[in-house]
C-alpha cells in the first residue's frame, strides 16, 4: 500500500520513453505517485522512475506486454501489492509499425490499439477511485480517421487507434456512473518520438511537410502537460478532447480524404 495515501496515484502505460516518460515526470511534479509500464526497456524505465523519485514521488516500474492477458494480470497483481487504488489511468502505450510483431500477427495494430486498451480499462476498473480519470493518448490522424487522407503507412495504426477511441467512448456512461471521467489527448506528429521517426524512414520529408503546414511540431513536454491536465482537472467534462499541435479543422482542410 502507498506509504503516503494522501498522494494521488497514476498508472501510465508505455512510460519508459517519449510521451510516456515525459508524462510520468510531469505527473510526479503535479503530486502523483507513478506506476509505469514498459515492454522491454527496463533500463530506460528505471531512469524514468529515478527521475520521478527525485521529485519526492514514489515510482513503480512494471514489465508488461499489454496485448497478453497473462502479462496484464501480472501487471495488476503487482500494482495492487504496491497500492490498491488508482486515481488516473493513462493509456499511452500503442503500436502497429513494428515489423516483427506484424509478421507474427497481421492483426497486431487492432490487438494493441483497441483490444489491449479495453482490457487495461477492465483491469483497472476495480482500482479506480471515484473522482479519478481515464485518459487515452491518440493522434490527430487516428481521431480524424475517415475524415482525412492518411499518412503513408499509418492507416492501420490510425484505424485501430480510432477503433480504440470509439470502444472507450462507448464506456463513458458506465464510467460516469462510477464517478470516473474519460478524456482524450490527441497530438500532431510529436517531435523526437518513435512514430514520426519510423514514418520518416518510409516517407522522407514528412516531418518537414508538417512543419511547413502547421508550424513547429509539438514536443513530448507539450503532450505531457495536456495529459496531466486531462487527468487532474476535475472541471473538464467527461469525453473532453485536448488538442496538442495543429488544429483538427486545419488538418481536415489540408488532408482532404481521397475520392
Amino acid at each position: 500500500m502507498s506509504e503516503n495515501t494522501a498522494r494521488p496515484v497514476a498508472l501510465i502505460t508505455g512510460g519508459s520513453r517519449g510521451i510516456g516518460a515525459a508524462t510520468a515526470e510531469a505527473l510526479a511534479g503535479h503530486g502523483y505517485d507513478v506506476a509505469l509500464t514498459y515492454h522491454n526497456k527496463a533500463a530506460r524505465a528505471a531512469e524514468v522512475a529515478a527521475a520521478v523519485e527525485r521529485q519526492g514521488a514514489r515510482a513503480l516500474t512494471l514489465a508488461c506486454d499489454i496485448t497478453q492477458a497473462a502479462s496484464r494480470a501480472a501487471l495488476f497483481a503487482a500494482l495492487v501489492a504496491w497500492c490498491p487504488r488508482l486515481d488516473a489511468l493513462i493509456l499511452n502505450a500503442s503500436g502497429g509499425l513494428e515489423r516483427q510483431a506484424l509478421a507474427l500477427d497481421p492483426e497486431y495494430p487492432m490487438h494493441i490499439n483497441r483490444d489491449a486498451q479495453v482490457a487495461l480499462l477492465e483491469g483497472a476498473l476495480p482500482l479506480l477511485a471515484r473522482g479519478g480519470a481515464v485518459v487515452l493518448v491518440t493522434s490527430h490522424w487516428a481521431m480524424l480517421y475517415g475524415q482525412v487522407a492518411q499518412l503513408p503507412n499509418y492507416e492501420p495504426i490510425a484505424a485501430s487507434k480510432h477503433a480504440g477511441e470509439l470502444a472507450l467512448r462507448a464506456r463513458q456512461d458506465e464510467l460516469a456512473a462510477r464517478g470516473i471521467r474519460l478524456a482524450f489527448v490527441t497530438g500532431d506528429l510529436i517531435e523526437g518520438t518513435i512514430t514520426p521517426k519510423l514514418l520518416e524512414r518510409r516517407t522522407p520529408g514528412l516531418a518537414r511537410e508538417r512543419r511547413e503546414a502547421a508550424g513547429p511540431l509539438p514536443t513530448t513536454a507539450d503532450m505531457a502537460r495536456a495529459i496531466v491536465a486531462a487527468a487532474s482537472d476535475a472541471t473538464l467534462p467527461s469525453g473532453q478532447t485536448l488538442v496538442v499541435g495543429g488544429a483538427l479543422e486545419a488538418l481536415v482542410e489540408h488532408y482532404p480524404p481521397h475520392g
